[in-house]
């Protein structure tokens, strides 16, 4: 059976993460808030009054086949937080996980190893992906460290690929597991999980 490429609703113990709609406006707006998040220059965050135009971007990539974006919710159902797989290419298959961002208040918890499982889980085995890449800026250290903790190996630095939303120029980290990589990296991911451990 063919896989389907629609973005599914992923549900885990912390957090939910649910197709990206346009009505995720104003929550995406306060969670971002939490912590000022747009402020960074290696963040994908959307700024105060730029929520409706991000999700519209991120619709259009969807529609292109080219995204499949998620809200990102906790347990009580508030929105905190957006991801996505994106640069998805069926012939191989191949996607990347990035433009990941959380609520202040959600980082350094289990949001995101959790967040990842699912989607990484989703990924191999529904998607029958053979390979997740994911990419940082050289300024994102703690994005780094995160990527390394769930088990991802790096490939290489592009360097000055592109700029940050300010204009500097940015050297990209690119990391990725491969299918045969998956079974031993979901063991220490959800070893991690149970322990407490976050990434």
């Amino acid at each position: 059976m063919s896989a389907s490429w629609e973005a599914p609703t992923l549900t885990g113990k912390h957090v939910r993460l649910v197709p990206l709609e346009a009505a995720h406006a104003d929550a995406l707006g306060t969670a971002a808030a939490d912590g000022e998040l747009w402020a960074l220059p290696f963040t994908s965050v959307p700024a105060p009054g730029a929520e409706r135009a991000y999700i519209d971007a991120a619709l259009a990539a969807r529609d292109a086949g080219e995204s499949m974006p998620f809200a990102v919710l906790d347990a009580t159902g508030s929105v905190i937080g957006s991801t996505r797989f994106y640069e998805i290419d069926r012939s191989v298959p191949t996607l990347h996980i990035g433009y990941t961002w959380y609520a202040k208040r959600a980082q350094r918890t289990a949001v995101n190893s959790e967040a990842k499982w699912l989607l990484l889980d989703h990924a191999f085995r529904v998607l029958h992906c053979e390979s997740v890449c994911f990419e940082t800026s050289h300024l994102n250290t703690r994005s780094q460290a995160a990527i390394e903790r769930l088990g991802a190996r790096r490939d290489g630095i592009l360097r000055a690929h592109m700029r940050h939303r300010d204009g500097s120029l940015r050297d990209t980290w690119r990391y990725s597991i491969v299918r045969a990589e998956w079974p031993a990296v979901e063991r220490a991911l959800l070893e991690r999980l149970a322990a407490g451990a976050i990434a």
